[in-house]
């Protein structure tokens, strides 16, 4: 099994706050890092403000050297699709290809009202991300020197040059998720290279991925094309007083953490929690990790649960 940190820098974050957990996660050998992307915190003040996503991860490629970095999940509402397409195939080549692009319809209306952002229903957020995703897919797999159209309900793209390319090919792998029953299992199978699940029961985690497995097969993509990774709250400890303290710490309840993720008691407990979703078929598991300052946490998890999963 694959791990992955996984932060929330608008709950309260700088840039130095993230590069210092991306350079831990590096260092500990987790294979991704990757950060939300919003504008509001859920909750607290969120001090000392939000950090925009792409930004950030530029920064990071520069600053790091073998992890991958992506989003978890950039929304659609936030960026035209054509300027996306160039600052992620930008960061992609600064980071010599290590760029993820987890994309979503985008669900938190206060930080769209917050920053004059449109919200509009649901139904149209769908269709413009799945427009979104025919645009970058497109813009990036045109080969140099020619051109790409494109005409939507929402996005018309006249004549561009295409440019620039990202470091990897066809592209960036793309990341998509959630509980749809239909919409979502079928935009994954069109477009992306891993499916997630974030912070559901078991129960959602096999119903969902087999929605997108009969998904990926009616689009006729191998099985094995499609890497099936899951969310959930890190709260680790080497006994049951360090792991309390870590769920205080976060303010959570011990006994609500146990009933919703399964990453949380001590290492070995932990292993056991996530047989069952790997029996599932999560390959990759995202550790949402909510206690910037504790990287004792990352190391603990590295050398109790990670080490025995590989």
């Amino acid at each position: 099994m694959d791990f992955r940190v996984f932060i929330e820098p608008q709950q309260g974050a700088s840039y130095a706050d993230q590069l210092t957990v991306a350079k831990a996660a590096e260092s500990l050998e987790y294979s991704a890092f990757f950060r939300s992307d919003h504008y509001v915190a859920m909750s607290g003040d969120g001090l000392p403000g939000p950090s925009d996503s792409w930004v950030t991860l530029a920064g990071l490629a520069r600053e790091t050297s073998t992890i991958r970095l992506g989003t978890m999940v950039s929304s659609a509402t936030f960026r035209y699709p054509g300027p996306l397409a160039i600052s992620v195939a930008q960061v992609d080549e600064m980071s010599g290809g290590r760029i993820e692009l987890g994309l979503g319809t985008g669900w938190y209306e206060p930080e769209h009202t917050a920053y004059g952002i449109p919200f509009p229903p649901l139904r149209e957020r769908f269709d413009r991300l799945a427009e979104q995703l025919d645009i970058l897919t497109g813009l990036w797999t045109t080969p140099t020197g020619q051109r790409f159209d494109y005409t939507g309900a929402h996005y018309t793209l006249t004549d561009s040059p295409a440019l620039p390319k990202p470091a990897q090919t066809p592209h960036p792998p793309i990341i998509i998720g959630g509980t749809g029953a239909n919409r979502t299992p079928a935009l994954a199978a069109k477009h992306a290279a891993e499916f997630n699940v974030p912070f559901n029961s078991l129960e959602v985690v096999k119903t969902q991925y087999a929605r997108v497995a009969e998904a990926v097969a009616a689009a006729g993509r191998p099985a094995d094309s499609m890497t099936y990774s899951a969310c959930f709250v890190l709260a680790a400890g080497r006994d049951d007083a360090e792991v309390a303290r870590r769920a205080d710490a976060i303010g959570r309840q011990l006994d609500e953490l146990r009933t919703n993720t399964p990453l949380v008691g001590t290492p070995n407990e932990i292993v056991d929690r996530l047989g069952p979703f790997a029996e599932a078929g999560a390959t990759r598991v995202y550790l949402q990790v909510l206690d910037l300052a504790d990287l004792d946490h990352l190391e603990l998890f590295a050398e109790g649960v990670a080490a025995q999963l590989r």
